[in-house]
């Protein structure tokens, strides 16, 4: 995936109220907005090299957005709304090759009264959902862990695709790394032990859990290699 537009260089001040990151600009502090409702742990230091995105829209109160962040080895991609399209590029050009085989990619399918992030299918026929999250926790071991906060959300769609599994429908959940100094997934995370306890339980009822890494500079964020689940 490539970048619209050239990303702006700046350096990390501080976050707060979850959505707002202070970020210097040459000689400006400038307010840029942070999809990520997660807890970024480990992903924010004070004067880290950061990168904004601009956008000159009349409809939109803060201009900037808050894309990557550097922490000395790698580029951190920490704005959740490119994961779903950073997987759809990847089932599309073939790199998730667990995800090919299908001729029909739907963008949030609708599910009762909630949405799965993809559905794929041939025709309406073998029907694969996968929800799709994006991963920037690392621990000491430079294994890269989800989530970073308690999530009852994550922990909803996992039951969602328990439910679609027993039903004899396939399910992935699809986790995307977005940084380059891990080497492998860790199930065990004591953050929020009950999305851990489901995951575990989603497994062996058959629900598949892929993690893919992806490698990230200002240019481009790309899905590019498998990860192994401990």
């Amino acid at each position: 995936m490539k970048f619209k537009t050239p990303l702006i260089s700046g350096f990390f001040i501080k976050r707060y109220k979850r959505f707002f990151a202070d970020i210097q600009v040459d000689n400006e502090i400038v307010i840029a907005h942070t999809a990520n409702t997660g807890s970024m742990k480990n992903c924010l230091g004070e004067n880290w090299p950061a990168l904004l995105s601009f956008h000159d829209s009349p409809t939109r109160k803060l201009k900037y957005s808050f894309e990557m962040i550097f922490n000395g080895k790698t580029w951190i991609g920490i704005n959740t709304s490119l994961t779903n399209g950073l997987a759809i590029e990847a089932i599309k050009n073939g790199t998730i090759k667990e995800l090919q085989g299908y001729n029909d990619l739907k963008p949030e399918a609708k599910i009762g009264q909630s949405r799965i992030d993809i559905l794929l299918s041939n025709n309406g026929n073998d029907q694969c959902y996968v929800e799709v999250k994006n991963v920037t926790l690392i621990n000491d071991e430079d294994h890269c862990l989800f989530p970073d906060s308690v999530t009852e959300r994550g922990q909803k769609h996992l039951r969602e695709l328990m439910d679609l599994r027993e039903k004899g429908i396939r399910t992935v959940m699809l986790f995307i790394v977005q940084r380059e100094d891990c080497s492998s997934f860790k199930i065990d995370n004591s953050i929020d032990l009950v999305y851990c306890r489901l995951l575990k339980e989603a497994i062996s009822q058959g629900v598949e859990v892929l993690v893919y890494q992806c490698k990230l500079t200002p240019l481009e964020i790309i899905v590019h290699k498998k990860l192994e689940i401990i």
